[in-house]
């Protein structure tokens, strides 16, 4: 295999590597409060949620579209 692109995938894969990573976190007991504030909630706003409920009810073709499954094209 050519030198290069080994050099080249080896970059990739542990840029791709520190990239996932990244994310890990553990949550310390005293940071929970935080975490669990009224403004980390996804339901905190009425008509956010309506727009994102309608989005998938198109999108699934059946009421309450936020579950798993569903078979609708999302054809109008």
């Amino acid at each position: 295999m050519n030198p290069k692109i080994l050099r080249l995938t080896s970059l990739a894969l542990l840029g791709g590597a520190v990239f996932a990573l990244a994310g890990c976190e553990t949550v310390k007991p005293w940071q929970r409060k935080t975490l669990a504030d009224y403004t980390m909630r996804g339901d905190r706003d009425p008509i956010g949620e309506g727009i994102v409920e309608h989005v998938f009810f198109s999108r699934e073709m059946a009421s309450g579209g936020k579950g798993v499954g569903g078979g609708g094209c999302g054809c109008n």
